[in-house]
């Protein structure tokens, strides 16, 4: 019996020793495969034996230069992030200084069209006055060839203003030609009131025709 009893405690030892041989195999494997330390001249006999193949330091480059690829395409991909965000403020400035510029020559466009609707207001006061002008000088020349009182009758029958156009484009005439003016006959012969209200208007409102 206790030959028995020795055998079966060798046997459990035999199988711990076993045990701890495998587990101490497995984990050489393991650590190895996670590239935590480097066994393979102690596992190049097992890993061919179980028709495996070791891993070698080719495999462990490679890893170190994927990961390397990976952050350079990581600081990279940061790179061009950053320079979108840089083309769309740039971009996003020049939209606004594009807005202001059409802004400017829009207002530079009402500028110029109200400045060409006062020259052409301008324009036609002058033609307006031109031809008012070259009217009151036809009707004074008219009124120089008529006996002194018929014109006399047609200048009563205008208004202050007109008569006094008339009165001045015949002095201005009568000056340019080198002969006498009508003007004080014409006044003469006029109604004293009339005559007195005119000649008040003339020294009191100054007016050229030029």
């Amino acid at each position: 019996m206790a030959g028995y009893g020795s055998q079966r405690v060798l046997g459990r030892v035999i199988v711990l020793i076993l045990l701890i041989i495998v587990l101490a195999i497995g984990g050489l494997i393991w650590f190895d495969y996670l590239a935590v330390i480097d066994a393979k001249v102690l596992l190049s006999p097992l890993y061919s034996l179980l028709g495996l193949k070791p891993r070698t330091q080719q495999t462990l480059t490679d890893v170190q230069t994927l990961s390397l690829d990976a952050e350079r395409l990581a600081v990279r991909l940061e790179e061009l992030n950053l320079r979108s965000l840089e083309l769309d403020k740039k971009e996003a400035e020049l939209q606004k200084k594009e807005a202001e510029i059409e802004q400017k020559a829009q207002e530079l466009q009402e500028r110029q069209k109200a400045q060409d609707e006062r020259e052409k207001t301008f324009n036609l006061t002058v033609q307006q006055f031109e031809n008012r002008r070259v009217n009151i000088e036809q009707n004074a020349r008219y009124l120089v060839g008529m006996p002194p009182d018929k014109a006399v009758k047609i200048l009563a029958a205008m208004d202050d203003q007109d008569i006094i156009d008339v009165f001045r484009m015949t002095e201005e005439i009568a000056q340019k030609e080198g002969k006498a003016s009508l003007v004080a006959y014409w006044l003469s012969l006029l109604p004293p009131e009339r005559s007195a209200e005119l000649q008040r208007k003339m020294a009191g409102k100054p007016r050229t025709l030029n």
